[in-house]
């Protein structure tokens, strides 16, 4: 799964430490801020991955920032419509977005011209999470392994179908990364975010998705869905029994991630309070507790750290879409 460079991570770790003095004097800077409540939109319907991280984070940046931090779902056109209306948004502070994988990196790949910029429309706030993929199929698929996956897939091409939360999202391409390296053609069937996939899934209308730990784990443990690998070449702690793909496909590694932007123009004191309020509330056990349950792990990038990670991500993806190939539907 992506991880942030282990010296920067050490970094920002220490920097959380001194989060709290740093925010009280940027505070003196800028002490009319926050006097309202703070939306924070999500681009994704509710029950995803970045659906659940935002409202954890949202519940502790609430009790650090004094203000309600209001969670808006805009889902739509694979993050698209979300994020088009957070980068259009009063660089005040008051509004913020949990930006992801695909709206701030895969989605300059995907896409010839995107309603945004995903380095010009915002800046980068910190990083929030983030989480393993694990392949996982419906119970009615005669497959308990990926090798019998990929045998299954063999014998029936054309046949098998995957779902994804869309075009360009991390299941998607972790979906075609898989069909690739394991030659089997399997069909693509895109919903508009990542619930209703995992909907879909349960309800046997696809056979099997790359869905995040923390969404699928509930299914996982009732028996709903069969998980038969995890996309990190590490197992995952929620899920020590389920082998990582790599070992049926070497080399395929896979992840996601989520973190906060602000619309560009946001005053920078602005910035560098929520920046260190997100680093706070990460480094306490509670907030890092409670993501672990979920099946994800803290991002802990300050907003210059953050910055870089993500133009590390948008060269590394827009690589791999166009090596595939990969256009919207």
């Amino acid at each position: 799964m992506p991880t942030l460079n282990r010296r920067t991570i050490l970094g920002a770790a220490l920097l959380a430490g001194g989060a709290s003095s740093t925010g009280r004097g940027l505070a003196q800077e800028a002490p009319r801020w926050p006097t309202r409540p703070i939306r924070l939109i999500i681009a994704f319907a509710p029950g995803g991955f970045t659906d659940i991280a935002g409202r954890v984070l949202a519940a502790s940046l609430s009790r650090a920032l004094g203000q309600p931090v209001v969670v808006e779902n805009r889902p739509g056109a694979a993050g698209l419509i979300g994020t088009e209306a957070a980068a259009q948004a009063s660089p005040d502070g008051y509004t913020l977005l949990l930006g992801t994988i695909s709206t701030h990196a895969i989605n300059v790949g995907l896409y010839n011209q995107l309603p945004y910029d995903p380095i010009r429309s915002f800046v980068p706030v910190s990083g929030v999470a983030s989480g393993q993929l694990v392949l996982v199929v419906h119970p009615s698929v005669q497959a308990r392994t990926v090798p019998e996956l990929i045998a299954l897939a063999r014998a029936r091409p054309g046949e098998l179908t995957y779902g994804s939360g869309g075009t360009g999202t991390t299941s998607h391409l972790a979906g075609e990364l898989f069909k690739s390296m394991a030659g089997v053609n399997l069909l693509h069937v895109p919903s508009r975010s990542p619930a209703p996939a995992s909907s879909a899934l349960l309800g046997g209308q696809v056979d099997a998705m790359f869905d995040t730990v923390a969404s699928a784990l509930p299914q996982i443990r009732s028996g709903g869905l069969r998980a038969l690998g995890i996309s990190s070449i590490e197992p995952a702690p929620e899920l020590p029994d389920v082998p990582p793909v790599a070992q049926a496909l070497p080399g395929f590694e896979t992840g996601t991630w989520v973190g906060l932007f602000a619309p560009a123009g946001t005053p920078a004191a602005v910035v560098a309070r929520i920046d260190a309020a997100t680093r706070d509330v990460l480094a306490a056990g509670e907030t890092r507790s409670r993501l672990a349950e979920l099946g994800m792990q803290p991002l802990v990038a300050d907003s210059r750290s953050f910055s870089d990670y993500q133009r590390g991500e948008i060269a590394k993806w827009v690589g791999v879409i166009r090596r595939a190939g990969i256009t919207p539907d």
